[in-house]
């Protein structure tokens, strides 16, 4: 390697950097890969008070502060600036006069190393590949935060299920309302107690499932579809899970047992185009064929579309790490440029 890398960023949100530290902290940081000797240093440069633990717990050769790699004018008071002068600094003194940064690295980096002669290029697929390829460790993380996640789910579902309908269908549980609002609170200390940070579950009734990121609000209703979908990160391993579900209290209306099964066929389709070498792509289009064969659309509506308009609107699927999402759709960005959608 000719030319140095870094990564920049706060590990506590910034999930790749912190893929590749393993250390989370909230404040900012800068990795710096340097080429020595025909292989890599790695340079840490973080908050001084910070570097105690980093030394013990950060997968890097070396740690620093800001401090250590002031520029002649001195540091900045600001926290963000002065670390990514030293960042600067540290890839000058190194003699390197190129660089290669990840897709997250924050502008302000990019800016002081280019001030610093050093020419500086995005690579967006810095470590992309490497963090879809899951170590068995990983593998054990997700699937204990996925198991404790179907739970969540089980136990909401089941609280609507069982839920007694009210004057003009309004579910009620311990004498009051049940809403989407203490199905959610229902599932916050479900989690809590499990030792999981959980993001604002989705618990939407009735209308208000066709937005598939409509959070849900107000009282839950029978013969009317609830959306549950939970999606938490453990506290110790950072990893999470994801699990939809969708519970219908009291008596099924046919067009919701109709739609039912056309999703079990999709599902169905899309596990047996499965297989090394196939893309999501691939994969969606099965699920797609699946939902047009069962008589509905694919795509979101548009000016002409009937009141009755039924479709799914959004990927069959996307990734589950330190992340719950994907950095590569299984569909393109614009669902009615698929071929062969309407």
């Amino acid at each position: 390697m000719s030319h140095a890398r870094i990564a920049a960023g706060i590990p506590e949100t910034n999930s790749t950097l912190y893929w590749r530290i393993r250390f989370c902290v909230g404040d900012p940081v800068a990795l710096i890969e340097l080429p020595v000797d025909g292989g890599t240093e790695s340079i840490l440069i973080l908050r001084d008070i910070e570097m105690g633990r980093a030394r013990r717990i950060a997968r890097v050769d070396r740690v620093a502060c800001p401090a250590d790699f002031a520029p002649p004018g001195g540091l900045s008071g600001d926290r963000e600036t002065a670390t990514a002068q030293a960042a600067a600094e540290c890839i000058r003194r190194a003699g390197v006069t190129a660089a290669v940064a990840d897709r997250n690295v924050p502008m302000i980096f990019a800016d002081l190393i280019r001030s610093a002669g050093v020419e500086i290029e995005c690579d967006p697929k810095m470590w992309v590949s490497e963090r879809r390829r899951k170590t068995e460790t990983e593998i054990s993380h997700i699937r204990a935060s996925q198991r404790v996640t179907e739970e969540a789910v089980k136990m909401a579902c089941e609280l609507v299920a069982r839920a007694e309908a009210g004057v003009g269908g309004i579910l009620f549980h311990g004498g009051e309302p049940l809403t989407s609002e203490r199905v959610r609170a229902a599932v916050d200390h479900f989690l809590v107690d499990r030792g999981f940070i959980n993001l604002m579950s989705i618990i939407a009734g009735g209308p208000q499932g066709a937005d598939c990121h409509d959070h849900g609000s107000g009282e839950l209703r029978t013969g009317e579809s609830v959306i549950v979908d939970i999606f938490p990160r453990r506290r110790a391993t950072r990893y999470g899970g994801d699990c939809t579900r969708t519970v219908v209290p009291g008596d099924i209306p046919e067009e919701l047992e109709r739609m039912h099964a056309a999703v079990c066929r999709a599902k169905a389709a899309a596990i047996r185009r499965m297989a090394a070498g196939v893309t999501g792509g691939q994969i969606h289009a099965a699920t797609t064929r699946a939902i047009t064969d069962a008589g509905y659309a694919v795509g979101l509506p548009v000016a002409y579309s009937p009141p009755s308009y039924c479709a799914i609107t959004h990927g069959t699927g996307h990734g589950v790490g330190l992340d719950v999402t994907s950095r590569r759709s299984s569909m393109p960005a614009d669902l009615r440029s698929w071929p062969g959608m309407w």
